[in-house]
């Protein structure tokens, strides 16, 4: 039989999973088994004993494992268990009456988490939560800052902005949401430019697209069936009979490629 859970052998099990979680070459999959084990014994230490869960320190480690499992959760790319963790930690974040002191990854994972929502156009949702942080914060503090500054752009129809805001990302973790929603843009992007034009150069297409290389770009005309020209170093739309037409779209992708040029004589 197995000896029963007590708080400091939780405690000893968390800071080995957080250890191995900050390692260089972090076991995924191992981890993972171990926040299993992390949850099992908070289980296991609150059927022991009732009284606990008005203990502070049990409450710190409560907020801590649902934090590791959300960095966890990013790492391995799974928006579902994410927002899970996410769910657990708001009694913690916005509603702490057990007046437990600020934990150190509380806005970076808040931030990540506005991030999500952008990303998945929960626009109400974005707001919500932002609602619930203190004004200071959302001027000052740079991973809240940053959501915050992208939805401007987001809202302003500004994608060279979102795109610049990729090199911006006060942690490395952000760049897994920002990748998500440039991917978002590409799409509404390159939905736009096939109805707009019958083909593009290749340093025109990379632009509007945000791309950084001409491999990108070709990799993404593949997946899209699009007709590429290396000789002439051009794409070539697919089109149907009733998309041959220009369309009001023309104007504002014309305006967007101006842009594009413009910033890129400015940089």
């Amino acid at each position: 039989m197995s000896a029963k859970p007590t708080v400091q052998s939780v405690s000893k099990l968390f800071e080995n999973t957080r250890a191995a979680l900050n390692s260089q070459n972090p076991n995924l999959d191992a981890i993972k088994s171990q926040l299993s084990q992390l949850k099992v014994s908070l289980v296991g230490l609150a059927l022991q004993n009732s009284q606990i869960e008005a203990d502070q320190s049990f409450q710190v480690l409560k907020r801590s494992v649902a934090e590791l499992g959300a960095e966890l959760s990013i790492k391995m790319a799974d928006i579902a268990a994410f927002e899970r963790y996410m769910a657990q930690l708001e009694p913690f974040y916005f509603d702490n009456r057990l007046g437990l002191d600020e934990s150190k990854v509380m806005y970076p994972l808040i931030g990540l988490n506005l991030l999500r929502m952008l990303s998945d156009n929960l626009i109400a949702d974005f707001h919500t939560v932002l609602e619930r942080i203190d004004l200071e914060q959302i001027q000052n503090n740079p991973f809240i800052v940053h959501p915050v500054k992208l939805e401007q752009a987001l809202m302003e129809g500004s994608y060279k902005k979102v795109w610049q805001a990729r090199s911006e990302v006060p942690t490395p973790e952000y760049l897994f949401f920002m990748d998500i929603l440039m991917s978002t843009i590409r799409n509404e992007v390159a939905s736009c430019v096939e109805k707009s034009y019958v083909n593009l150069p290749f340093d025109d297409a990379k632009s509007v697209l945000f791309f950084s290389s001409m491999d990108e770009l070709l990799r993404f005309a593949q997946e899209h069936q699009w007709s590429v020209s290396p000789s002439e170093k051009r794409i070539t739309f697919k089109t149907e009979a009733e998309d041959t037409r220009m369309f009001q779209g023309e104007n504002i992708m014309k305006q967007t490629l101006s842009y594009a040029r413009e910033l890129e004589r400015i940089v």
